[in-house]
Formats: structure tokens, C-alpha cells, sequence
């Protein structure tokens, strides 16, 4: 990966000497995104890039639209590194889209139809975008052709691009854009793989996001060893149901389609049932799910209805167990953060490994350390502390946010996750396990642990489709576990005691038992589809504050 061709302020680059030894080494990869699109092209130009619904394009089809798209774009008036607002959905649009800004060095600001005035209009301020693409379609009964059209005008945004119905006056529609008959842009000298291609957002339970930097040549190769990892190679069928904005989604369903190529199943609106259809009628051999799908697919009775034989890997970030024992498929526990760390199992690995760790690093570049919180001490295997990490694709720093950068790092360049994590080895591997949030943990009475751990156990047993634990108030010891349970279809769930019987067989220590269960059908998640754990630890407060009162 060579250096920018030009600077963005606010932008911290990776130094001249890390830029060549990870390019050295083939840890960044030379190419653009809009490169690594018309190589697909060439390599497997009738291969089917995306399916969605009934909807098919090739990669030479794909390519051709966007080069269209490219060139209407700055013929439009945007130019080389200028911004442009993302709230698009889950279709074959958003990938033009995102295709056509890489090739024009135009920037997409990766946010998600669920945000609001507060949301858009702080992400506006700091990345002053020239261009706005929306799908009117995406918000439900939202207005959000409207509402961009309003935020357009509210923060000097120029260009107003929609897809997904009528559009408004004053606002130009992907179709148009796309139909331009213009000769290709000729980028070669304006950016490489140094550049930026997109700001990513983190994914902030609380507040607006802060935004992160992903270039060119980083991108693909965090996504190139995402996919060694699972073995997923040329021509591999991928199905992906949440939003393709997420970095997740941008990994598995953007970056991966043009890696070696691939063909992706792009699922609009989630529906278990047609997850499951959609598997069978197009042979999908990797699936990936995130937050409440996991135990839809793990709670799901008519799984013996699918035939599931292409299916090689199932990954979701927790919940493996549960999706492998109802589904039959090889399933695998992984942890990402958009910071720039894939942690995952393999297909070869253990059950141990995959459903009772996060897995290893994905890249041999990757450096982890296990901290003490808040501090530089390296904690021994078998500790619970911060993980903290630096390698090719690691964030060299937050957008325009010089003071949250000053404490987001140890002095030796290792970013502060503030996830709690354990090492340990397994089969040889040394391996890692999610404990939890600094800010999630549990105090009981002067005894601290995370949470994962017991929701691992609980998710083995046999009437539970997914269960979350948070800390509840308590008047003696502080705080005590309390765990949101989602019962499996046609099972009753566990008392307490038959809940905290089942887990201390399996080995968990006493004072980590849950001392209250909730039945609920779903967990809350962020706007950004994470679990809300907060939003746990309140709903379960407020239960108890109402209760005494009584």
C-alpha cells in the first residue's frame, strides 16, 4: 500500500516506514477497491457478484455500472476525497453505490437508515459531505427521502442521490446516474491504495459513533485474511441479512465479493424462515449472523425442512453451540471490532475452540496484549484484562478527534479495545475468551466477573434458545447477576434453582450464578445491531424499583 496522493485533515496515516513494511510483506494489499472490482471483472466476468431476492448481476455487469456510475458522479460535481452520506439498506443498490464512490475516490460515510437529526447531523458537521445517498424505502414508515432532503438542505449538502421510489424535486436518482453513457474515470493518478475508501463508524452503544478511517489497500487485505481464515476462496456463496453498511457487513459483502471473487446473497428484511429458504434455493456455503438472529436461528423448529448440505461454516460472534446443535453446521464463535481485529475459529478447529473461545488472531501480523484496565501491565495467560491491539489494520487514529485518540492508545501504539478478554490454550492454540465489557462486569459484593462465560454455559442447556446476564441492583451486595432468557421452541425455561443447579455441574463458580430470570422473546439491540446490554441493566432496575414501591 503506497502513501496518499493527497491528505485528508483530520485523517492519521500510517507512517512512511509502516507503510512499506506491511506492504513488504503483503499485509496491505496494492490495489484500490475499484481495482479489485474490475480484476473480478476480468477473472469472472459472468459470475454472479450479488443476488438479492429475484435479482441477479454479474461482475461484468457490476463493473460496468459503476465505471457509469463513477463518472456521472464527478460530471455531477463531486470530487476526489469529498464525502457523501450513506442511509441505505441490504440490496444489490447499496453495492453500485458504494462501488461507484470508490472508483470516483468519493468517501462513503457508513452510516445506517435508523439514525436521526442527531446522528446525521453530528456526522454532517465533522465530514462535511457533498453527497447524500438514500434509499426512500429503507425506513420503513419512516419518510427518509424526506428527512435527507431536509438534512441536505439544514447542512450544505449539494448532492441528493435516491433509490427505493419516487424521488423529490432537486434530487437525482441512482437509476439516472447509472443509465450515463460516459467514458470510464482514468483514477491512476489521483489515489491509491494509501487512501482513504470509506469512514467507518464504531459501534458505540451510547452517542454518535466515532468515525474511522478505512484505506484502500488495508480494507482488502483485512478482508483477504478474514476470508484464508474460513477457507473461503474463489467463486465461494456467502449470504449476508444485516446491514451492509455495518463494517461487518462492508467485510462480507463488499470487500469478500471482490477478493477472489464471490458470489453474495444479500437478504433486504430478515425473515428466519426465508434465511433458511435462501440458503437451500442458492447453495450457500458460508452464512454469518450477528445479534438477535443468532437465536432465531438457534430457536428456528423447521430447520429438518432445509436441506443445509452446501453449508460449510456458520459464524456468528456468540451463540455457536446453540446454532450448531439446531442446525447440524459447523459453527464458530468470533469477535470483530471495526478498529481493525478479526479473532476467530477455523473450520479445522475443535468444538472446544469454536463455541467455547473467540478464536486467534486472522492475521500473523496481528499483535495482542492482555493489559491490566487502564494500565500497561501485561496480565499471564489465564488472566482476565483489556485487550489491546496492533497490527496492518489496526485504527491509526480517530477522525478530527485528537482527545479521544490521546487515550485510546498505550504509549507504544496498542489500541484500547476496553473489551475483557482471557487467553487460553487450547489444542495447542493459544486462544481467546470474550469476558465481557470494562463497564459490563459484574460486582458482587467486592467479587468482579464478566458475564460471557455463564452465558456460554447457559446457552448448553437444553430449554434455552439464548440467554443474556447483566448486573441487577441489590441493596446488600451491590450488585447480582440477573439473566434474560429466550426459551426454545415448545420448552418451558428453568426456575433459578433448576437454572443454578444445571450451571454448577458444568463447573461455574457459585457467586456467578444468576439470582433472578427473565423471559423475553428478544434482547434489545443498538442502532447499530449490538446487543444493548444497557438497555438490559435498566429494564431489569426499573422492574426492581417498581416492585418495591409496591
Amino acid at each position: 500500500m503506497t502513501q496518499p496522493f493527497n491528505r485528508i485533515d483530520g485523517v492519521v496515516y500510517p507512517d512512511a516506514e509502516k507503510a512499506r513494511f506491511y506492504t513488504g510483506c503483503g499485509a496491505w494489499e496494492r490495489r484500490t477497491m475499484g481495482q479489485a472490482l474490475r480484476d473480478a471483472a476480468k477473472i469472472a466476468p459472468d459470475q454472479v457478484a450479488y443476488v438479492c431476492d429475484e435479482r441477479r448481476i454479474t461482475f461484468a455487469q457490476l463493473d460496468a455500472v459503476t465505471d457509469r456510475l463513477a463518472a456521472a458522479l464527478r460530471k455531477l460535481g463531486l470530487r476526489l476525497h469529498d464525502r457523501a452520506m450513506f442511509q441505505m439498506g441490504t440490496n444489490i443498490e447499496t453495492a453500485i453505490a458504494l462501488f461507484g464512490c470508490f472508483k470516483a475516490g468519493v468517501i462513503p460515510v457508513c452510516s445506517i437508515p435508523q439514525f436521526r437529526e442527531i446522528e446525521i447531523g453530528t456526522l454532517a458537521k465533522l465530514t462535511r459531505p457533498k453527497g447524500y445517498f438514500v434509499q426512500k424505502d429503507a425506513g420503513g414508515n419512516f419518510d427518509l427521502l424526506s428527512f435527507a432532503a431536509d438534512m441536505a438542505q439544514r447542512h450544505d449538502i449539494p448532492y441528493v442521490i435516491s433509490t427505493g421510489g419516487e424521488t423529490v424535486e432537486g434530487v437525482h436518482t441512482l437509476d439516472d446516474l447509472c443509465a450515463e453513457s460516459l467514458p470510464a474515470l482514468d483514477t491512476s493518478d489521483e489515489f491509491s491504495a494509501g487512501d482513504v475508501a470509506a469512514f467507518q463508524l464504531s459501534g458505540g452503544s451510547t452517542g454518535v459513533p466515532k468515525i474511522i478511517p478505512r484505506f484502500h489497500g488495508e480494507y482488502l487485505a483485512h478482508g483477504r485474511d478474514w476470508c484464508n481464515q474460513y477457507e473461503m476462496g474463489a467463486g465461494n456463496i456467502g449470504i449476508w441479512a444485516l446491514p451492509v453498511l455495518h463494517n461487518a457487513g462492508m467485510l462480507f459483502s463488499i470487500v469478500r465479493a471482490v477478493i477472489y471473487p464471490a458470489t453474495t446473497v444479500l437478504m433486504p428484511r430478515w425473515d428466519v424462515a426465508r434465511y433458511f429458504e435462501m440458503i437451500e434455493r442458492e447453495k450457500v456455503q458460508f452464512a454469518f449472523t450477528i445479534g438477535p438472529h443468532a437465536p432465531a436461528i438457534a430457536s428456528y423448529p423447521h430447520v429438518a425442512k432445509h436441506d443445509l448440505s452446501s453449508l460449510k461454516m456458520l459464524f456468528t460472534l456468540m451463540g455457536a453451540e446453540s446454532i450448531e446443535r439446531a442446525t447440524g453446521v459447523c459453527s464458530t464463535n468470533m469477535f470483530g471490532i471495526t478498529e481493525g481485529l478479526i479473532l476467530t475459529g477455523t473450520p479445522g478447529a475443535s468444538a472446544e475452540i469454536r463455541h467455547g473461545s473467540i478464536g486467534m488472531r486472522c492475521s500473523p501480523h496481528d499483535e495482542i496484549r492482555i493489559l491490566q484496565p487502564g494500565g500497561i501491565n501485561e496480565l499471564p495467560v489465564g488472566e482476565v484484562g483489556e485487550l489491546c491491539f496492533r497490527g496492518p489494520s489496526s485504527l491509526q487514529g480517530y477522525y478530527s478527534a485528537p482527545d479521544i485518540n490521546a487515550v485510546s492508545f498505550t504509549p507504544d501504539g496498542f489500541f484500547r479495545t476496553g473489551d475483557m478478554v482471557r487467553a487460553r490454550r487450547i489444542d495447542g492454540e493459544l486462544v481467546y475468551c470474550f469476558e465481557g465489557r470494562m463497564r459490563d462486569n459484574i460486582n458482587r459484593g467486592g467479587e468482579k466477573f464478566g458475564t460471557e462465560d455463564i452465558e456460554h454455559l447457559i446457552a448448553r442447556h437444553p430449554a434455552i434458545a439464548d440467554g443474556k446476564v447483566v448486573a441487577m441492583p441489590d441493596e446488600i451486595y451491590g450488585e447480582k447477576a440477573c439473566a434474560f432468557l429466550i426459551a426454545r421452541e415448545g420448552c418451558t425455561l428453568p426456575t433459578v434453582k433448576e437454572l443454578g443447579a444445571f450451571l454448577l455441574e458444568k463447573g461455574l463458580a457459585k457467586y456467578k450464578l444468576p439470582e433472578r430470570i427473565e423471559s423475553c422473546d428478544s434482547f434489545p439491540v443498538t442502532r447499530v445491531g449490538k446487543l444493548d446490554r444497557a438497555a438490559l441493566r435498566a429494564l431489569i432496575a426499573e422492574k426492581l424499583a417498581q416492585e418495591a414501591s409496591k
